[in-house]
């Protein structure tokens, strides 16, 4: 989106779907108050619909009042807002706000797993985009015409899609800047008490990092070539010298960090892939199988079992139960969750 366009957006429209997180939504929105409230005038207006309007309940039980998506008139821009199990929360009939909005020219973004939706509306085929990393994996699978990335928020023409949890604070703030300015934009991280505003080259901060801090980078170059080699897993020889060092040294490095082998770290890091894409997608098991580098069905029936206590074939089956619960049963396994 070029700067003039960015400048010129005044009326930002929100989309909760059911289950939305709370944190991104009203992180999204209290930048634009505090605009408004720092610069004593009403630069942004937002609006908050649904396809038929009424209250939408977010993942906390907190319910929010919407209007409906046609009475709005022509918003600036649109953002779907995703949550918890955000697979069954997207109906046809926000597919078929969102391709209204597209055809209108209407620039179009998402919060947490609203990425999801827009994805599943096909209007992000060809496009770059962010989701949160626990759910990166399967959205890969199911959506393969779209590029999805690591970043925090990513703007690519006139999608802008961002992670979730406080993530969209840092997007609305880039994205207000091309209007308010750098110094406005300074004042609002303040009165939030942001020591620094992230952009678009910030990245998710995986669980491993944020356990074992950014020390070892050798050790997160190994594992970085795990993550990126699934399908085909990379042998302990080619590890170490892709890495730089010798098959003894990646040994000492995994036992002293990690307490176990890289030979292990990677089964397991495969199998919580499998059991990604076995939950979250369609996918047969024997797709899983060769998706995530396992020669023969048996072979990762008896991995998956030994490390999750059951047979992914039964963990399937499971999961229909807790679907066909609906609205009032238990959240089901399947879904996408958003822990941000």
């Amino acid at each position: 989106m070029s700067p003039d366009r960015t400048a010129s957006l005044s009326h930002f429209a929100f989309m909760p779907l059911p289950n939305f997180t709370m944190i991104a939504f009203t992180n999204a929105i209290e930048v634009l108050r505090m605009a408004n409230y720092l610069s004593g005038q009403t630069l942004y207006r937002w609006s908050v619909v649904s396809p038929d309007g009424g209250p939408i309940t977010a993942s906390n039980g907190l319910t929010v009042d919407t209007s409906p998506a046609d009475s709005i008139g022509q918003p600036d821009i649109v953002f779907v807002c995703g949550g918890v199990d955000v697979q069954r929360a997207t109906q046809a009939e926000h597919l078929s706000a969102l391709r209204r909005f597209a055809r209108s020219g209407i620039p179009l973004g998402s919060l947490c797993t609203g990425t999801y939706a827009l994805a599943k509306s096909g209007l992000l085929a060809g496009y770059a985009c962010a989701i949160h990393w626990e759910n990166m994996s399967a959205l890969k699978e199911e959506f393969p015409d779209t590029r999805f990335l690591k970043e925090l928020f990513v703007v690519d023409r006139d999608r802008i899609t961002c992670t979730g949890g406080v993530a969209p604070l840092d997007m609305m703030l880039n994205l207000i800047a091309a209007r308010v300015g750098t110094a406005r934009v300074t004042q609002i991280a303040e009165q939030f008490i942001v020591e620094h505003v992230r952009d678009t080259s910030a990245q998710q901060r995986m669980p491993l990092v944020a356990r074992l801090g950014s020390a070892n980078k050798s050790l997160f170059e190994v594992i970085s070539l795990m993550e990126n080699n699934i399908e085909e897993p990379l042998s302990r020889e080619e590890l170490a010298r892709l890495a730089g060092m010798s098959q003894r040294q990646l040994q000492r490095l995994f036992r002293e960090h990690l307490g176990m082998t890289p030979t292990h770290y990677y089964l397991t890091l495969r199998l919580r892939r499998a059991r990604e894409l076995l939950l979250q997608t369609d996918m047969s098991i024997m797709h899983i199988t060769m998706a995530c580098g396992f020669q023969s069905a048996c072979h990762f029936s008896k991995s998956y079992r030994d490390s999750f206590g059951v047979a992914p074939t039964r963990e399937r089956r499971q999961q229909v139960a807790p679907l066909a619960a609906g609205p009032g049963g238990s959240p089901p396994v399947s879904s996408l969750m958003m822990h941000a």
